[in-house]
């Protein structure tokens, strides 16, 4: 019998469409000794998002940083797909940033434009509901 919650593998399925969004969580590692954050470390993996957005690696609508992980809302190409994408962003900015992400992340499709917006409307205000700043506006890190 299978250990739970096992292995989750991240293939997107055939049926849904090009360019369908996802909002996607990568958490760091407890033993990070530097916020995500902090504002060169911020600067560095927001410029890298950047990149690999006019890249074409990925279709990065939002970003968001928290200090001990980060929200993105991103479409992705059918190939490689998102996996090796945010694997090898990941792999990217661990050995550039020195960044320990945790194994795998969290991801799940945005199915509509309501779905899409109330997903935008929390990630901005997470910073403000763990009382991080008084206002979204206030937040620079995204």
């Amino acid at each position: 019998m299978r250990e739970y919650p096992g292995r989750l593998h991240h293939k997107t399925p055939g049926w849904v469409q090009d360019g369908s969004l996802f909002h996607v969580r990568i958490r760091v590692l407890p033993t990070q000794s530097i916020a995500l954050t902090a504002p060169e470390l911020a600067s560095q993996l927001l410029d890298a998002a950047q990149r690999y957005h006019d890249l074409g690696c990925w279709w990065c609508e939002l970003l968001l940083l928290m200090p001990n992980h980060l929200h993105a809302i991103a479409a992705f190409p059918s190939a490689p797909g998102m996996s090796e994408v945010l694997r090898n962003w990941k792999r990217g900015t661990a050995r550039f940033q020195h960044v320990l992400w945790q194994e795998g992340y969290f991801d799940h499709r945005l199915r509509d434009e309501k779905a899409a917006r109330e997903t935008w409307d929390y990630i901005r205000r997470n910073p403000v509901v763990k009382n991080l700043c008084a206002a979204e506006a206030d937040w620079p890190w995204w």
